[in-house]
């Protein structure tokens, strides 16, 4: 019997490579893997026009989707999780020194306000520095990918033809979030942001979430198999994953790949799936996104999931 073949987009990395190269399959589907090589492109064209049947999706992008309607639904499939205290930035010469000197000046986000490093940023900024979140404007590069989605009033976007970097260096912005940048002169506010986010890893076990798996309704509806087989199929790819992780056998090691090979050195699981095993962190997120005014009410993390993936852990 040929099964069918589901049109799917992820960005190839170390938990879900061998189901991108065929070594792991779902028992009774096929994945056709679609080559979309700037990532956020994908969860775009997901949120706008549900133009693939799988799809890989920043967090708060999909919470945001949610809200306004868009008809797909998430698996806790968690694939990328990352430390964010590195990721608010500042010019040396900016007189910036603390957090707290960002109220009451223009702060540049890459992308969109929706945007979760974005919103993990400002949260760490909020919860551990004391920060107004309403005290700063906030200017954006780019436009939401959830088209229907108003953000508050101190959000704007930055000057046409402008870019966050020059107007960073200029003076114009305080801070950014989210920016890529070799100028050395362009630094994180939060020194030692590594030993940071570690610290706040361990002692209130602050480990954010940024992308996991979305499905569209109707796929799910068609297939009543499909969520827990694509569960169970991404699980092994990552449980291979954490074996060779754990016996040095990843060639050319990124960023990610030796945060988790630290982490799991430690006796953790880097990459847990499962609603129950990240519950807290969801339940985190979804605070903030209300508190940053991206949700306009919380949610119970049960009805963000695919029902028959609930009780799974991976």
């Amino acid at each position: 019997m040929k099964l069918p073949v589901l049109r799917t987009v992820t960005r190839l990395q170390g938990n879900n490579a061998a189901l991108v190269h065929g070594e792991v399959t779902p028992a009774n589907f096929r994945l056709g893997f679609v080559d979309v090589p700037v990532l956020v492109q994908a969860f775009r064209r997901m949120v706008r026009m549900l133009e693939f049947d799988i799809c890989e999706m920043a967090l708060t992008t999909y919470l945001c989707a949610r809200e306004h309607g868009v008809r797909f639904t998430a698996l806790p499939i968690f694939l990328v999780r990352a430390f964010h205290h590195g990721a608010t930035l500042r010019h040396v010469g900016s007189g910036i020194d603390e957090p707290s000197d960002l109220e009451g000046r223009a702060v540049g986000v890459n992308r969109g306000y929706t945007v979760t490093t974005g919103v993990w940023a400002r949260a760490i900024l909020q919860e551990e520095y004391g920060v107004d979140l309403g005290k700063v404007t906030w200017m954006l590069s780019g436009d939401e990918h959830v088209e229907a989605y108003r953000p508050p009033p101190n959000v704007h976007p930055i000057p046409e033809g402008a870019s966050i970097e020059e107007m960073l260096v200029a003076g114009e912005l305080a801070a950014a979030v989210n920016v890529a940048t070799d100028n050395p002169d362009i630094r994180p506010l939060i020194p030692n942001p590594t030993e940071a986010a570690l610290a706040a890893y361990r002692s209130r076990g602050h480990y954010p979430i940024n992308h996991l798996i979305v499905v569209r309704d109707d796929m799910l509806a068609r297939y009543p198999q499909l969520a827990r087989e694509l569960f169970e199929a991404f699980a092994e790819s990552k449980a291979g994953y954490l074996r060779k992780l754990a016996n040095g056998e990843i060639e050319k090691p990124g960023e990610l790949d030796e945060l988790y090979a630290k982490l799991l050195a430690d006796g953790d699981d880097p990459l847990p799936y499962g609603v129950e095993a990240n519950r807290t962190i969801l339940e985190e997120l979804v605070g903030h996104a209300v508190t940053q005014e991206i949700l306009a009410k919380p949610v119970a993390i049960e009805s963000l999931f695919a029902e028959s993936t609930l009780s799974l852990r991976g």
